[in-house]
């Protein structure tokens, strides 16, 4: 219905009121608690068993950049996009005291179009900081992103609150947005604790 088309199309625009102002914002008021600092268990899991390998991978709303580091480091091809000026350039600092090498750049997801698909993605923060009304875009981004075959590493937030950022990435919730026509799923979803004292259930999907 034209309607519906016309609705999607102004979900998909640009990030609206969570945009670079507003997350500049929380680095400077130092209210950044997604932030480990340090790489996830997750991916530190998935480097140190082999399932996750050298490639060219993306990660978007990288932040200050320690999974950009650690994947770097271990020898992938990375690109890391975030919305905040100054955690842009707070990775590229970090890449070039390390003598590292990523692309990095500013700017909004839903704007954003590589030049050629990626072979994984690594989603930890973004998802979450989302509305759940633009999170059907950015599953199609997600998955114009990434290469037929090309696996998403994801660790999917979770919290009792419904409001956020972070909003609440609950199983049901992702098994519809990532549906089985386009995502296949692993078996189960691994618990991950979280400092903010909420759980990330982390898993591989693989897009068809």
């Amino acid at each position: 219905m034209p309607h519906h088309h016309a609705d999607e199309r102004a979900s998909c625009g640009p990030g609206g009121e969570l945009n670079s102002g507003y997350w500049q914002a929380r680095y400077d008021e130092g209210t950044t608690g997604w932030d480990r600092g340090g790489p996830s268990p997750a991916l530190s899991g998935w480097l140190q068993s082999g399932d996750l390998t050298p490639c060219r991978i993306l990660v978007p709303g990288c932040g200050r950049g320690h999974e950009v580091l650690a994947l770097a480091e271990a020898g992938f091809q990375v690109t890391g996009i975030d919305y905040a000026p100054s955690a842009v350039q707070a990775v590229r600092d970090a890449l070039a005291s390390r003598g590292l090498t990523a692309v990095i750049e500013q700017a909004d997801l839903f704007d954003y179009q590589p030049q050629q698909p990626f072979e994984a993605i690594y989603e930890q923060t973004c998802l979450c900081a989302l509305p759940p009304g633009r999170w059907g875009c950015y599953e199609k981004r997600l998955a114009a992103w990434l290469a037929p075959g090309g696996r998403l590493f994801a660790a999917f937030m979770q919290t009792d609150s419904d409001g956020g950022p972070p909003f609440a990435c609950r199983p049901d919730a992702m098994r519809q947005l990532f549906a089985a026509e386009r995502w296949a799923w692993p078996e189960s979803l691994e618990p991950v604790p979280h400092p903010l004292g909420m759980t990330e259930l982390t898993g591989v999907l693989r897009r068809r």
